[in-house]
């Protein structure tokens, strides 16, 4: 048996434990709708069995002078931590989404692990399970990964995807699509990189964000890393719009009905995209018809998602612990035409492609966790007020799963929002469909529905403009070539 007592939390970590907000807490919460009943003793096995095979969910995190630790749970109450839950009649997907809204803005108990499953086992014709579990422990990628290992093939198993340590460390490299990492350029030792990177703005981060004529003189120094420590710094704010604003705690979630996945691939194959972009234009052409039909203009207007970047090979995810970037992704609220839209969005995402920000970023949350408070705030406010909203897409699993002995029938997750980003959007697939949500501050963009009706709208008129407009085949074009035969129709 370890001895969490005598472990401290990495500087990334303690990061993401420190950055709790009354606005914006730091926890990653998911929803699995079933199509069966799941029990509330059934789930509680299967998460003694498999969930707590992590030593690490046994344990709390606690701060304090000489740094963050883990600290043993003792005694450790399972029944603490996967609890039932009724929702208001009628108990439909709005009851659903008004309870998930509430967890949102609600603190995991700080003298427990902070983790927690609420089992609702009438829901429609099955059920449903809420979970939330802090961002310290691990990220979206990793705990994605947990869940999965809890599945099973069928009603009474076998294990569907079954992630042990030692199952980890004898399997190859993985071969999943996984398009979020796929935005990671590979760095040898990317995380000691990281280290150094964060050692160097614990010394010189502070001043770089509060004197823009020293981030000039970075940039003109020559290397990689310097030119992005520069463009960050001197990165202006996004558009303001309605979506941006002080954070009050109170959180609206939504999520829209499934896009199946084939049509969706089907789209990128015609128009020279991937599925990533053909989603992400979605979005973006979603939050640009609610923010028009709110009467606010339009034109011009850009926002930036801070979209996480996995930096781990996936099969040591079992690791936990948090380990990826983020980059800055613009979204072209501005233009009209969703293909135009659509290859504005695939420009953008090239131009990520090979950009060291991943590793900048994950150095800037070890400055945080590692570097005094008062770095830490300012670093935080630098990342939090460039950007509109936390933006994550995950690729899930093809084949329909179980879990307790029922079929999942959805999921959907959110990462939370730092600092006084109002707005998270995920887009998860799953059994050859592709999910959708967004949770947003209540105070700042109250109808969150509303943005989501739009998202399928949305993919239905890029498609039909594709059909009826006569668009080059621009494949081997370069994004500059694209976008001006795009301007030219």
């Amino acid at each position: 048996m370890r001895s969490a007592r005598s472990q401290k939390l990495s500087a990334v970590d303690t990061a993401w434990l420190r950055m709790d907000r009354p606005g914006n807490l730091m926890m990653i919460c998911g929803v699995l709708v079933f199509a069966g009943r799941v029990t509330l003793p059934r789930l509680r096995r299967v998460l003694a069995q498999r969930f707590l095979a992590f030593p690490r969910f046994r344990d709390r995190p606690v701060d304090g002078p000489a740094g963050a630790r883990w600290v043993s749970a003792d005694p450790f109450v399972l029944r603490d931590h996967v609890v039932a839950a009724r929702l208001a009649a009628p108990a439909g997907e709005a009851a659903l989404q008004a309870f998930v809204s509430g967890l949102m803005a609600t603190p995991l108990p700080p003298e427990r692990p902070r983790w927690q499953f609420h089992v609702i086992e009438r829901y429609g014709s099955g059920s449903a399970v809420v979970a939330r579990i802090h961002h310290c422990y691990a990220d979206g990628i990793a705990l994605v990964r947990v869940m999965l290992s809890m599945t099973d093939a069928g009603p009474d198993g076998p294990a569907a995807m079954p992630f042990t340590a030692a199952g980890a460390e004898a399997r190859g490299p993985s071969r999943a699509d996984d398009s979020v990492a796929a935005l990671a350029t590979p760095v040898h030792d990317a995380l000691r990189t990281a280290r150094k990177l964060g050692g160097v703005l614990i010394a010189k981060g502070a001043e770089l964000w509060h004197d823009p004529a020293k981030a000039v003189a970075l940039a003109n120094h020559g290397s990689a890393v310097t030119a992005e420590i520069a463009k960050l710094a001197l990165m202006g704010q996004d558009s303001p719009t309605r979506f941006k604003g002080s954070t009050g705690g109170a959180k609206r979630v939504a999520w829209a009905r499934p896009l199946p996945l084939d049509e969706v691939k089907a789209v990128g194959r015609a128009l020279r995209a991937s599925v990533n972009d053909v989603l992400l234009a979605c979005v973006a052409g979603a939050l640009r018809d609610y923010l028009a039909s709110h009467g606010e203009v339009v034109d011009g207007v850009m926002v930036r998602a801070l979209v996480p970047v996995n930096l781990r090979p996936i099969e040591q995810a079992w690791r936990l612990g948090n380990h990826f970037g983020l980059v800055f992704l613009e979204l072209p609220l501005s233009i009209a035409n969703p293909v135009e839209r659509l290859y504005a969005v695939r420009a953008n995402m090239r131009a990520l492609k090979d950009s060291v920000q991943p590793m900048l970023a994950l150095g800037l949350l070890a400055a945080m966790g590692a570097g005094p408070r008062a770095l830490q705030e300012a670093l935080l406010v630098a990342l939090s007020r460039n950007a509109t909203a936390v933006m994550t897409n995950v690729p899930g699993p093809p084949q329909a799963l179980y879990l307790a002995g029922a079929a999942i029938d959805s999921l959907m997750f959110w990462v939370p929002q730092s600092g006084d980003i109002g707005m998270g959007v995920s887009i998860i697939s799953y059994a050859g469909k592709v999910q959708f949500g967004i949770v947003t501050d209540q105070g700042l963009c109250p109808d969150p529905e509303r943005i989501v009706e739009r998202f399928g709208a949305g993919f239905e008129s890029l498609v039909m403009t594709a059909l009826l407009s006569p668009w080059p085949d621009e494949g081997d074009l370069d994004p500059a070539d694209a976008e001006r035969a795009v301007s030219a129709q």
